[in-house]
């Protein structure tokens, strides 16, 4: 993780913790169990990682956005298009099921990962941003794939 700064290294890490959270109870009886009494039963196993999940692609969507701004002209609209696409994903692909849901996440994920690869490569992101993202979203789509595969 070198030349990563430290505050978007320790936020985004911090970021995957209901990820591994919701993989955690999803595994573990007793843990589900305490999740649910201390925290209710939105906040463990897949409905975490689904409903947050569903945030962090409509979030990454205004990152991408916000890297839109450095561009203009055609590139610039093309930016503003494939910056939306994440959060109209998670908003239109993750009814139906935990499972599909879960599926769906998990190609929402790869996706915005192509398009941060995207937006690297037309050299919108800092330098240490593939970095960060290729390791995150590793780290989701491994907890996501708990609830979908197990």
């Amino acid at each position: 993780m070198r030349g990563i700064p430290t505050a978007p290294l320790f936020l985004g890490l911090a970021g995957v913790i209901p990820f591994i959270w919701g993989a955690l109870t999803y595994l573990n009886d007793d843990l589900h169990s305490w999740g649910t009494q201390m925290f209710g039963s939105r906040f463990v196993g897949p409905y975490v990682q689904l409903f947050y999940g569903s945030v962090i692609l409509s979030f990454m969507s205004g990152v991408l956005w916000g890297y839109a701004t450095k561009t203009s002209g055609g590139k610039a609209a093309t930016c503003y298009v494939l910056s939306v696409l994440p959060a109209l994903w998670a908003f239109v692909k993750t009814g139906g099921g935990p499972v599909s849901a879960g599926i769906n996440l998990m190609y929402g994920f790869a996706g915005v990962l192509v398009l941060d690869a995207i937006f690297a490569y037309w050299q919108l992101t800092p330098t240490w941003w593939l970095r960060l993202r290729v390791t995150l979203t590793a780290i989701v789509l491994a907890c996501l794939a708990v609830g979908v595969y197990l």
